[in-house]
């Protein structure tokens, strides 16, 4: 606990998260700040239903000055070689406030071919959650990881990695079930603890939408 009993910050990224956990005989004004040991580096600073709907005003208030992208299903459907209009469209929004930047487990001729029709650096097979490629995109860019934020629609690879750097991460819904076989069983997980995060107020959505979280 910090001082005047509030909490002390934890996990990377900086985000304060409180669980108040009940029947605990834990007195009513005090919490159980229990969240990030239970889950640690899957807890997102912020969500999203989709990411034409990110609020890039509330990132820039977050200090965020670098927007550092995963590829499939959440700027493409998996394996689709074209874009959304809208995700597009907000790329294009994005582009002009931020630096933009790709990390991504697919393979490098796809990684490259996006890069460079979208202008930006992209580091590929960077084999998230592990922390090679996103130093590697930092480098190239001449940023720290303090000013950055990670985008990317699955928790075990984008959240876990860009938590890891001490990033700010934002978790977006697929915009594709089509993936590997392996990424649709772990989705019944993400699921299931990203609703009791959303449902707890535990991670903030940048959507301004309420209820059921989607995917």
């Amino acid at each position: 606990m910090g001082a005047q009993g509030e909490p002390a910050r934890a996990g990377c990224g900086g985000a304060m998260i409180v669980w108040a956990a009940g029947g605990t005989g834990v007195p009513g004004k005090e919490r159980v700040y229990l969240l990030r040991q239970l889950f640690g580096l899957l807890v997102p600073d912020m969500y999203a239903s989709a990411i034409g709907y990110i609020d890039l005003d509330a990132l820039a208030q977050s200090g965020v000055e670098v927007l550092i992208f995963d590829l499939d299903n959440t700027l493409v459907p998996w394996g689709s070689d074209d874009m959304d209009d809208e995700v597009l469209q907000w790329f294009r929004g994005a582009r002009r406030r931020f630096r933009l930047g790709m990390v991504s487990n697919a393979l490098t001729e796809r990684v490259q071919y996006w890069g460079d029709r979208l202008g930006i650096p992209a580091v590929a097979r960077a084999a998230k959650p592990r922390r090679g490629g996103y130093r590697e995109i930092l480098e190239q860019m001449g940023e720290c990881p303090e000013r950055v934020a990670v985008i990317g629609d699955q928790m075990f690879t984008d959240v876990v990695g860009g938590n890891r750097m001490g990033m700010i991460t934002v978790l977006v819904v697929p915009l594709s079930r089509r993936e590997f076989i392996g990424t649709r069983m772990v989705r019944c997980v993400e699921r299931a603890v990203l609703r009791l995060l959303v449902g707890r107020g535990l991670t903030r959505r940048l959507d301004g939408s309420e209820g059921e979280v989607h995917g």
